[in-house]
């Protein structure tokens, strides 16, 4: 699968639960606005991103596509907000 032009394709890395005071708290119930994923494929005119790039990206960007088993999202290079 290669992405084309601005987008990117991502697999979102889950967090892992935060405890504090013995409660559980899980990315839907945490207020963070950024998704955390690894840059599967990334477009011809993407800069700034490359392929296996761990990036944040808003939560609300994109659609999911459902490919071989696995889910994906598909995002543009502006809703990147951070490479790490």
């Amino acid at each position: 699968m290669q992405a084309v032009n601005l987008y990117i394709v991502v697999d979102k890395i889950k967090e892992a639960p935060t405890k504090i005071g013995g409660l559980e708290f899980t990315d839907d119930l945490t207020d963070n606005r950024y998704n955390k994923g690894r840059a599967l494929s990334v477009g011809n005119l993407v800069q700034g991103v490359k392929k296996d790039d761990i990036i944040y990206y808003d939560k609300h960007a994109g659609n999911p596509i459902h490919k071989d088993g696995m889910n994906y999202h598909i995002i543009t290079v502006k809703d990147v907000v951070l490479v790490e």
